[in-house]
């Protein structure tokens, strides 16, 4: 396996960090389009698998070039959504493999955008299935932690937890503060503005995928591992859009517990038209208001040594089980201080890098195969679960 890590930010920091302990590739080539950020973070990681290149993600011309000039068999997009596109159809070019932590981007209605579904997330990828199956590649997509270790959690449960799923409910929720900033995203602000602003998709069995207001269906969710209760609302999310393909259930929803204070931030920068990605022209210059608010705001990757406290990832799946009715609460937890002592990097970053490394060498073993647009759920869960506990040290948690 020789892999092509897309993006030497947060992500792809702690990824590189997590596989350095691993043996299942030859070949890391770290790539970024500040070739000075990868060759750093190719001589931090300090392994002769690993080096690092330039790259413009948004030109699939040239990731396919320099996949077919590495000779790269898997591709893993550790860069924001609105990438995505052109690091799928660079890889599927140059006929390697993929892997991304997040899906092609949505586009609401243009009518009733609170009701019904416009382009949803992943469709373009979905749409090229024909293509990778042709080819007999895989493109392995929303393999994160959520998506990803959440969907996977939700087809562990599926299998062996129950006899029949009625509710899959994704809640994430996390007590991290970061000292000396009033606002500072733990993840990309850039990704959390699309996924909070946009229009929240909820799945039923009856009426297919529809939409509702942002920040709606507030519930109170208790996290465990003294994470403790918090107010968790609809948010635009890959789960809802993969579990349906491949999971038996009558309905699926992601929640997050965002705060008050953060959706008033977000609420605030919408009113203001700062969540646009559209440029507006500054002093002769166009500018993304977006990127503007995203260069203003702290490096994620720089947080760590501010932050405490912990991250919990999970899936709440209620059903039926040898008659009686059942419901689990499956999650992971990451503890900033241990991801900073062990590796170097802050908790979200550090918990979304894990589930594509596991992912990757689930297909290095052979333990998940298969080809076409794929999402975690049409794998077995159990080799992912028992790699993540007994190769990588992390503890599946579940409540009743």
């Amino acid at each position: 396996m020789r892999v092509l890590a897309i993006g030497a930010g947060g992500v792809g920091t702690s990824a590189a960090l997590i596989a350095k302990r691993r043996d299942f590739f030859d070949a890391w080539v770290i790539a970024d389009y500040d070739e000075t950020r990868a060759a750093q973070l190719a001589r931090h990681v300090d392994d002769a698998r690993f080096s690092g290149i330039a790259i413009d993600a948004s030109s699939a011309d040239e990731i396919a070039q320099a996949c077919s000039a590495l000779g790269i068999t898997h591709v893993a997009n550790f860069v924001d959504p609105r990438f995505v596109m052109s690091i799928f159809t660079g890889a599927l070019n140059a006929g390697s493999n993929y892997l991304d932590t997040a899906m092609s981007l949505s586009r609401p209605h243009p009518r009733d955008p609170h009701n019904q579904t416009g382009v949803k997330l992943g469709d373009e990828q979905f749409a090229t299935e024909h293509h990778w199956l042709d080819r007999g590649l895989l493109a392995l997509c929303g393999m994160g932690v959520e998506p990803g270790l959440s969907d996977v959690l939700a087809k562990y449960a599926a299998q062996y937890l129950f006899d029949e799923v009625h509710e899959i409910g994704i809640r994430d929720g996390a007590n991290l503060e970061v000292r000396g900033h009033d606002f500072a995203p733990t993840f990309s602000i850039w990704t959390t503005i699309e996924e909070c602003l946009n229009p929240p998709v909820i799945w039923e069995k009856d009426k297919g995928w529809f939409t509702t207001e942002p920040f709606s269906g507030a519930e109170v969710f208790d996290f465990p591992e003294g994470i403790g209760p918090q107010e968790c609302v609809n948010v635009e999310h890959e789960e809802v859009l993969l579990i349906p393909r491949w999971i038996d259930c009558t309905k699926v929803t992601f929640k997050y517990g965002l705060g008050q204070e953060f959706i008033d931030v977000l609420t605030t920068l919408h009113k203001l038209g700062l969540d646009s990605t559209e440029p507006v022209m500054v002093k002769g210059h166009p500018v993304s208001p977006r990127d503007l608010v995203a260069a203003a705001l702290p490096d994620p990757l720089t947080l760590g040594d501010k932050m405490t406290g912990k991250t919990c990832a999970g899936t709440h799946v209620s059903g039926i089980k040898d008659g009686q009715p059942k419901s689990v609460y499956l999650y992971h937890v990451t503890d900033n201080e241990w991801s900073m002592r062990e590796y170097g990097t802050q908790a979200v970053t550090w918990q979304t890098a894990m589930n594509p490394v596991v992912a990757l060498e689930l297909q290095a073993t052979g333990a998940w195969q298969g080809s076409g647009v794929l999402g975690p759920e049409a794998f077995d869960a159990a080799p992912f679960v028992e790699l993540l506990t007994t190769g990588y040290g992390q503890e599946v948690g579940g409540l009743d």
